[in-house]
């Protein structure tokens, strides 16, 4: 199998309607060859729609879809460079795993000796050589996905798409093959379109994630812009579930802001904040629960809920930020509830959010 097949994609303002309902207003994203993308947002948000328009399976109602240069708008799905993989692998039963693979090529009028060379070849490359003979119920459902793989890469697309492969598998598989699919990716530089409704998913393989609300981009950044610089307050909850809480900035000056975060002083990146109130993401983890003893730093609170869950403990935590969650990861033991608590916040995980986000 070559190892260049790649292309750009370009949405030029784009918009779909069914009906009197618009899902897409209006949208405009560039992709570069060889660059993974993942759309990412809750139900309804429009990512699976953006995909099909892609895939040439919807039509979009205005605007320009083009895959390495050139104008598919109004091509047919057959006719598109692209290669899908579903959430259902929808693989033949009553084929073997070669034949599931090499089906494509066998369409497109390739012999039967060269694709099933090829479906070979591109079993090799997910990890499944010498099981091209069993059929699709003698597999795993993390190998049944990665036969659905390998028959969208034989083809050697422009662009790779890829609609929520991972949810009909249980969650350790789910991190194995999310990671044996960001491998592949990187290892042959083919540009993919990724969707997903799964955070830690999207950040786990993601060189730059598109959130999507209402049909809206609501922040395009790699996953550590997305982290720790959410644009906005949708942002900052949709993506690893953080505090958002009210602050009061003191001072500004060299783009850094004196915030007055629960009674603690921050110098956080100022994002055009201006003096006065803010909202500030924070994250579970960017802060340390400890019990309150003589030592009055921190953030004053009183536990309202605590949980044991392994490898941490999660708290609810009452105070002058309102209710928050945080996670302790340096403790086995959970304070009961009821505790005084002081929180040492860590500068890594705390963000004000711009003006005027939502």
């Amino acid at each position: 199998m070559s190892n260049s097949f790649h292309g750009a994609v370009e949405f030029r303002n784009v918009r779909k309607e069914f009906g009197k309902f618009t899902a897409i207003p209006a949208l405009s994203l560039d992709i570069k060859p060889g660059e993974l993308v993942t759309l990412l947002g809750p139900s309804g948000c429009g990512k699976t729609t953006t995909l099909r328009m892609l895939a040439g399976l919807e039509s979009p109602t205005a605007g320009q879809i083009l895959i390495g240069g050139q104008d598919v708008t109004r091509l047919p799905a057959d006719r598109r460079d692209v290669s899908m993989v579903f959430q259902s692998y929808a693989l033949f039963p009553h084929m073997t795993v070669v034949q599931n693979v090499a089906y494509g090529l066998e369409a497109g009028g390739m012999t039967a000796k060269k694709s099933h060379a090829a479906a070979e070849d591109a079993l090799a490359l997910v990890g499944l050589k010498g099981l091209g003979q069993r059929l699709p119920a003698e597999l795993s459902g993390g190998q049944q996905q990665r036969v659905a793989v390998a028959r969208a890469l034989v083809l050697e697309p422009q662009v790779l798409l890829l609609d929520e492969p991972l949810s009909n598998l249980d969650a350790r598989l789910r991190r194995h093959v999310r990671t044996e699919i960001r491998e592949l990716q990187q290892r042959l530089g083919f540009t993919a379109v990724y969707v997903t409704h799964d955070q830690e998913e999207a950040l786990a393989v993601s060189d730059r994630i598109v959130v999507m609300k209402d049909g809206h981009v609501e922040q395009i950044g790699t996953p550590r812009d997305l982290y720790e610089a959410p644009a906005s307050e949708f942002i900052a909850d949709f993506i690893g579930e953080a505090n958002v809480v009210d602050a009061q900035v003191i001072s500004v000056k060299d783009d850094q802001a004196e915030v007055d975060l629960g009674g603690v002083i921050l110098s956080l990146p100022a994002r055009d904040a201006k003096i006065g109130p803010v909202r500030v993401s924070l994250r579970a983890n960017a802060m340390r629960v400890r019990q309150s003893t003589e030592n009055t730093s921190g953030v004053a609170g009183v536990i309202a809920t605590s949980a044991y869950l392994g490898d941490h403990v999660e708290y609810e935590i009452d105070g002058p930020l309102g209710r928050i969650f945080a996670v302790d990861d340096e403790s086995d033991t959970p304070l009961p509830e009821g505790t005084a608590v002081r929180l040492d916040l860590r500068l890594r995980g705390i963000a004000l959010i711009p003006a005027g986000a939502k």
